[in-house]
């Protein structure tokens, strides 16, 4: 199984934003990565109506919709436990979680100053990074700004690749 590092933080906090500039600086390393995005609000991929929407009404545990070169699933699943999960991306290097603040995976906060500057980990065995911009309570790991993409990269490479 790979690796799993989730990057949480509050709301608007700017997960996804480093999300989508951390893929590719491991990619540009030549590690293949996968993401999990959590929904606690729940999501659907299907459109009511598309023939994969109505194979799902119609009562199938698992629907895949597949063209040249990709597919997606949805698929009936007793949890969202990323343990659960893990075993789709068996084939990749890295696993980057949005959310997922309460599993015991590794763990990188974002605390963007507009939002709050108190860490939702606190000093949890499980933080491994901090990306800010602003000054935040006692936390002993290391801290990045929100253009240090580069050396944070470098910070999950080593650690955990």
């Amino acid at each position: 199984m790979p690796p799993v590092i989730s990057v949480v933080g509050k709301s608007g906090a700017g997960k996804t934003t480093l999300i989508e500039k951390l893929i590719p600086e491991i990619k540009k390393r030549g590690y293949r990565v996968g993401v999990i995005k959590h929904a606690h609000h729940g999501y659907s991929l299907d459109m009511k109506g598309k023939d994969s929407w109505r194979h799902r009404e119609a009562g199938a545990d698992a629907v895949m919709v597949a063209a040249p070169g990709t597919i997606a699933m949805v698929k009936d699943t007793p949890s969202d436990s990323l343990y659960v999960l893990q075993a789709y991306f068996q084939d990749l290097d890295l696993v980057i979680t949005e959310g997922y603040k309460k599993e015991d995976k590794p763990k990188i906060e974002v605390i963007r100053k507009s939002r709050s500057s108190k860490s939702i980990c606190g000093n949890s065995d499980h933080l491994i990074a901090v990306v800010t911009d602003t000054e935040v309570e006692e936390i002993d790991v290391p801290r990045f700004g929100f253009d240090d993409v580069g050396p944070l990269a470098e910070l999950i490479i080593k650690t955990f690749l």
